[in-house]
């Protein structure tokens, strides 16, 4: 089917979202950022195109796209929202942003603007020193469930990045927020989250690995890949929550130890539940499309088990439909589980 004509079919089944943002009505809180066509699912594998707030963003990872397909593209974008079109060509090895823009177009990527969520203000960038946007849209159901279900809460945000789930858990009324992760470019993002919605006063933001920060909170011993020297962390006290937020990277390194979703998720999991509060909620992630949904549920029941613990309640977080996946088995698995 031709490019113009599957964007039409994709832009159509996303028309109550874009028509939202056109309606004076003050009852639904604005969203102004969702996927416009994902392309994987919808016919240009590898093709994603996203509103973030006052810009459209157009990212390929396995092909750049041509001129004539970029003009179809701006085409079809422009005749919903005159507004300014950032392409990242993200084909190249790890991800890397690959093109050049025009003066005005690469000022604009580069500068920061402010997107809206379910009313919930966010930082957002199209360019910066890392690779990936600021802000993950399929992980949409998972700030709404926080916000719902944080009232009077203390969250544990691991992973954190740029504190989406931690600023959704304070807006919904959490009383302690505490965010982690390796990146400080990335917390810094989550301090201006957090300030954009004037609940910087109940979020915490921890400049570590998780490795090390979780194993505190959970009263073990950090531990380190090399036997002979453990690098310096913050340190931190034992501590449990009500809700526990855990949405590991698919595989990565550093000298504390492996996250690995495929074959160890338990190593980070196991930890994860230690600090969570009984009857309290861990909400686990899982992004590898590979892993089976059911599989990897079971394994973690079983882990809880192995601590004496039990799950009294499970509820999977399915992504919005603006995410369409293959038979409703998306990559990205999240589920809420309240432990006894």
């Amino acid at each position: 089917m031709p490019l113009a004509s599957l964007l039409q079919t994709a832009l159509a089944k996303r028309a109550d979202l874009i028509d939202q943002l056109n309606s004076p009505s003050t009852d639904i809180p604005k969203t102004d950022c969702f996927r416009v066509f994902h392309g994987t699912v919808e016919g240009v594998n590898g093709l994603n195109i996203d509103r973030y707030g006052e810009a459209w963003l157009i990212q390929t990872f396995h092909q750049t796209l041509t001129e004539e397909e970029l003009e179809v593209i701006h085409e079809a974008l422009l005749a919903v929202a005159d507004l300014p079109i950032v392409y990242n060509d993200r084909s190249d090895k790890h991800s890397r942003i690959l093109n050049k823009l025009d003066a005005d177009t690469e000022a604009y990527a580069q500068s920061e603007q402010v997107i809206t969520e379910n009313g919930i203000l966010y930082t957002s960038q199209l360019r910066h020193t890392g690779q990936d946007p600021l802000l993950f849209l399929d992980m949409r159901i998972g700030r709404e469930f926080v916000t719902e279900n944080s009232q009077k809460k203390s969250v544990l945000n691991l992973f954190a990045y740029t504190c989406g789930i931690g600023t959704a858990a304070a807006v919904g009324g959490a009383k302690r927020v505490v965010n982690v992760d390796f990146s400080s470019f990335a917390l810094d993002a989550g301090i201006k989250n957090a300030e954009l919605n004037g609940v910087e006063s109940v979020c915490q933001f921890i400049h570590s690995d998780a490795f090390p920060a979780l194993r505190q909170l959970a009263g073990l011993k950090v531990t380190s890949r090399n036997k002979n020297k453990l690098p310096s962390y913050p340190k931190m006290s034992a501590s449990q929550f009500d809700i526990v937020f855990l949405d590991p990277p698919r595989f990565a390194k550093s000298p504390f130890g492996t996250v690995d979703l495929v074959n160890d998720y338990q190593s980070l999991f196991k930890p994860a539940v230690l600090t969570t509060k009984p009857g309290g909620m861990i909400i686990a992630c899982n992004n590898v499309a590979k892993v089976d949904r059911e599989t990897w549920y079971k394994s973690l029941v079983r882990c809880v088990e192995k601590q004496g613990r039990s799950v009294s309640d499970t509820i999977w977080l399915d992504s919005y439909s603006d995410f369409p996946s293959f038979d409703d088995n998306h990559p990205l698995k999240m589920v809420a589980l309240t432990i006894d």
